[in-house]
C-alpha cells in the first residue's frame, strides 16, 4: 500500500525545504545593515520553533482536517497530531469512463501521514519567516514572534486549508477547502497560499510599523552581498523540494516541476538583470539574486500546470516586472525594507495569473482546473486565478493590519529609536554579528564599545578551560 519510493522523496523533499529557512536568512540578512544581522536571522530562526510548536498542536489539523466550515478551515481530529502515527494520505482511483471506483482510498501509492504533516509543516514555517524582510531594522524580537504565533493561526493555516487541501486526501471522505474544490483555481506549490499571503502581510506590517529612521533620504546598503547570493542559492536548491516534492510522488509530474523551477529562474535572473542594464546602466549581484527569488516565487503556482515554454515565459516575465515594482515603495512611501511586496507578493500574483494563460492539461491530466487562454481554454482559468489571488491578498491584509496595531498598541512592535541608531542586535539580542575589537590594535575609530553578553562570556570562560 506504501510507496516507498514517493515516501523517500517526500522526506527528502520536506527537509529541502526546511533548509529554505536558513537559506532565507543570509539572503535577508546580507541585505540588512551589519547592526541588525543578527535579529535578521533570529527573526527566520524562531519561525522553525513557534510554528513548529503550533503545527504539532492545532495547526495541522486547521489546514488538513475534514472541514469545519464552508470550506474555510478543517476540523480538529488531528490536533496535537492524533489520528497521524500509522495513517495515510492518498487517493482512491477511478476508471475515466465511468467513474467507478478502481481501488479505495488511500490508492496503490498511499504515503505515510506523517510524512505529509512534515512536508506541509516547512511550508508554513518558511510563510511568515517570508514576512520578516518587510520590517527589518527596527522590530521587537518578542512581538515578532507573537506575530507568527498569531498570523499563522488566524491566516496561514486557515489559507493552507483554502488552497493545499483536496477532498478525499487526508481521509476517504474528508472535505477540503473552497479555492482548491470549489472555485478550482490552480496552485500547485504556494503561489497564493505562501507568497501572495506573505506579501500581503509584509505590506501591512510595514505600514502599522512605519518608516525605518532616515529612509528613504538614507542609502541603506546590503552590508554583505556574499551573504545575499549564498541565501539565493540555498533557497533555488531547496525549492525543488518546495516544488517538485509538491507532486507528493516520485514521478514524471516531479519531473516536469523540477524542471519548470529551473527553466523560469533562468529566465528571471535575466528579465531583471536586462532592466537593471536599461535603466541603471549596470547588472549587479543583488539583481541577480533578486530575480532568481523572483523566478522562482512565480513559477511556484504554475511548474505543475505548464510546459517548460510556459515556464520560460513565466519566469522572463516576473524577473522585469519584480525588478520594476520594488520602485513601488518610493512612489507610495511604505518602508518595506527588503522588497518583500515588490519579489513575494507581486511574483505571486503575476505567476498565478499565468496560470490563466500557459496552463494546459497536456502536463498534468489530473489537474482540476481548465486550459489556459493560450491553449484554448478561454478566460475561465484566468477568472478563477483571479479571485483566488485577491482573497488570499485581501484576508491576509487585512489580519495582518489588525494583528499588528494590537501588538503596536500592548506590547509594542517596534524598538525605540535610540535601540535603532545603535542596531536592533545590540538592543535585542546583546551581541553583535561582528567583533571589530581586535581590527588594527584598537578597533575602528569612532565605533561604539560593546559589552559582551552573560553568554558570548560563559562561551569564552568554557574554552579557556579547556585549553
Amino acid at each position: 500500500m506504501i510507496n516507498s519510493g514517493d515516501t523517500a522523496w517526500v522526506l527528502a523533499s520536506a527537509a529541502l525545504v526546511m533548509l529554505m529557512t536558513p537559506g532565507l536568512a543570509f539572503f535577508y540578512g546580507g541585505m540588512v545593515r551589519s547592526k541588525n544581522v543578527l535579529n535578521m536571522l533570529m527573526m527566520n530562526f524562531i519561525c522553525l520553533v513557534v510554528v513548529g510548536i503550533l503545527w504539532a498542536l492545532y495547526g495541522f489539523s486547521w489546514a488538513f482536517g475534514n472541514d469545519a466550515f464552508a470550506g474555510l478551515v478543517g476540523g480538529n481530529e488531528f490536533v496535537g497530531l492524533a489520528n497521524t502515527i500509522g495513517h495515510f494520505a492518498g487517493a482512491a482511483t477511478t476508471d475515466p469512463a465511468t467513474g467507478a471506483v478502481t481501488t479505495p482510498w488511500p490508492g496503490s501509492d498511499a504515503l505515510p501521514l506523517t510524512a505529509f504533516v512534515m512536508f506541509q509543516l516547512m511550508f508554513a514555517v518558511i510563510t511568515p519567516a517570508l514576512i520578516s524582510g518587510a520590517i527589518a531594522d527596527r522590530t521587537k524580537f518578542w512581538a515578532w514572534a507573537a506575530f507568527v504565533a498569531g498570523w499563522v493561526s488566524l491566516c496561514y493555516f486557515p489559507v493552507a486549508h483554502w488552497v493545499f487541501s483536496f477532498n478525499g486526501f487526508t481521509g476517504p471522505d474528508n472535505t477540503g477547502g473552497w479555492i482548491a474544490n470549489t472555485l478550482k483555481a490552480e496552485d500547485f506549490a504556494g503561489g497564493t497560499a505562501v507568497h501572495i499571503n506573505a506579501g500581503a502581510a509584509g505590506l501591512a506590517l510595514a505600514i502599522v510599523l512605519g518608516r525605518r529612521k532616515g529612509w528613504p533620504r538614507e542609502q541603506m546598503r546590503p552590508h554583505n552581498l556574499p551573504f545575499v547570493l549564498l541565501g539565493a542559492s540555498l533557497l533555488w536548491f531547496g525549492w525543488y523540494g518546495f516544488n517538485a516534492g509538491s507532486a507528493l510522488s516520485a514521478s514524471d509530474l516531479a519531473g516536469v516541476a523540477f524542471t519548470n523551477t529551473t527553466l523560469a529562474t533562468c529566465t528571471a535572473v535575466l528579465g531583471w538583470l536586462l532592466v537593471e542594464q536599461f535603466r541603471d546602466g549596470k547588472p549587479t549581484t543583488l539583481g541577480a539574486a533578486s530575480g532568481a527569488v523572483a523566478g522562482l516565487v512565480a513559477v511556484t503556482p504554475a511548474c505543475g500546470y505548464v510546459a517548460p515554454f510556459g515556464a520560460l515565459a513565466i519566469g522572463l516575465i516576473a524577473g522585469a516586472v519584480c525588478a520594476l515594482a520594488v520602485g513601488l515603495k518610493f512612489r507610495f512611501g511604505f518602508d518595506d525594507s527588503l522588497d518583500v511586496v515588490g519579489v513575494h507578493l507581486v511574483g505571486g500574483i503575476v505567476g498565478t495569473l499565468l496560470i490563466g494563460f500557459f496552463g494546459t492539461k497536456s502536463v498534468n491530466a489530473a489537474a482540476l482546473g481548465e486550459n489556459g487562454l493560450f491553449y484554448g481554454g478561454g478566460l475561465t482559468q484566468l477568472g478563477r486565478q483571479a479571485i483566488a489571488a485577491g482573497a488570499v491578498m485581501v484576508y491576509s491584509f487585512v489580519i495582518a493590519l489588525l494583528l499588528g496595531y494590537l501588538i503596536k498598541f500592548t506590547i509594542g512592535f517596534r524598538v525605540k529609536e535610540d535601540a535603532e541608531i545603535v542596531g536592533v542586535d545590540e538592543s535585542e539580542h546583546a551581541e553583535t554579528g561582528y567583533d571589530y575589537s581586535g581590527i588594527g590594535g584598537g578597533g575602528i575609530p569612532g565605533a561604539r564599545p560593546v559589552t559582551p553578553s552573560a553568554g558570548q562570556v560563559r562561551t569564552s570562560t568554557a574554552r579557556s578551560a579547556e585549553r
